[in-house]
């Protein structure tokens, strides 16, 4: 099946190990958006070698030899066209796509580090925070990705009741919005739901159909599927850019407040029930 416009796709993965799930789900991806006429970009971190400490060595020219300020020197090499080349490239990427998928095995209740690193080092200032010089007038839904789809595939070794909305590792969903609502709506991507495969530690090649299945149903989507409908900064429901007005949401608090429409499960809930979008 053929889109019938051309996309730009960036698959951003990090496992180690090439039979592992998460690279399967990167070869579907691959295959699928191919089929579909997308250009596909592709960054494989492990084999890279990315480095994945962001530090001093991130900034060849300083502005201020003295002291190091992260966001002063983040913004002085993206302004100034000082980065280091492997930070250049992976912006060329991303700015060039029209998607982004992280596909990872969640470790700690988060994503590897050598991803977390990537973020760091590539999420720049005056890029991904601080646009235009702006400070944080341009955040949460506008920013320098603005117009860009996001997607996660998440392979998670335990089994789904554990990551239920009363599962004692807490649900997937909730663990995952520094990712999704921080890391990607931020800058201003569209963040899809989550797809997650539950139970990988035991996973065996009969299960892996069904897996597969889904996933690639999920990408197939990827320019169709609804997001998930967090609240943006300047759409009104924030008057001092900080906290939800008093009418917003007035019974909710926490994380789920800042997502619109709360009657409508968000990212890995979606995950956590026998429904197409996911796999137990």
């Amino acid at each position: 099946m053929h889109s019938t416009s051309r996309k730009k796709v960036l698959i951003v993965h990090a496992h180690p190990e090439r039979t592992s799930v998460t690279r399967h789900l990167v070869e579907i991806s691959i295959e699928v958006l191919k089929a579909q006429g997308h250009e596909v970009m592709q960054s494989d971190l492990y084999t890279m070698g990315w480095k994945a400490v962001f530090d001093g060595q991130d900034f060849p020219k300083r502005a201020n030899q003295d002291r190091l300020s992260f966001i002063e020197e983040s913004g002085y090499a993206f302004s100034n066209g000082c980065q280091t080349p492997d930070v250049e490239e992976e912006q060329r990427k991303i700015l060039a796509a029209d998607a982004v998928i992280l596909l990872f095995p969640l470790w700690w209740f988060s994503m590897p580090a050598i991803m977390k690193g990537w973020v760091d080092r590539v999420w720049a200032f005056g890029l991904a925070y601080g646009y235009q010089g702006a400070g944080n007038a341009y955040r949460y839904g506008e920013g320098g990705f603005t117009g860009k789809r996001a997607l996660l595939a998440v392979s998670v070794g335990g089994p789904a009741d554990d990551y239920s909305p009363r599962g004692i590792n807490g649900p997937l969903e909730q663990l995952l919005f520094p990712i999704t609502h921080g890391t990607l709506f931020f800058p201003g991507m569209q963040v899809l739901p989550t797809f997650a495969v539950y139970g990988t530690v035991r996973i065996d090649e009969n299960r892996m159909p069904e897996v597969a299945a889904a996933w690639r149903g999920r990408v197939e989507r990827l320019f169709a599927d609804a997001p998930i409908a967090f609240r943006p900064q300047n759409g009104g429901d924030y008057p001092d850019r900080h906290v939800l007005a008093d009418h917003v949401a007035p019974t909710q608090t926490g994380l789920r407040a800042h997502i619109a429409d709360a009657s409508r499960p968000a990212a890995a809930e979606e995950c956590s029930a026998p429904l197409p979008t996911a796999i137990q």
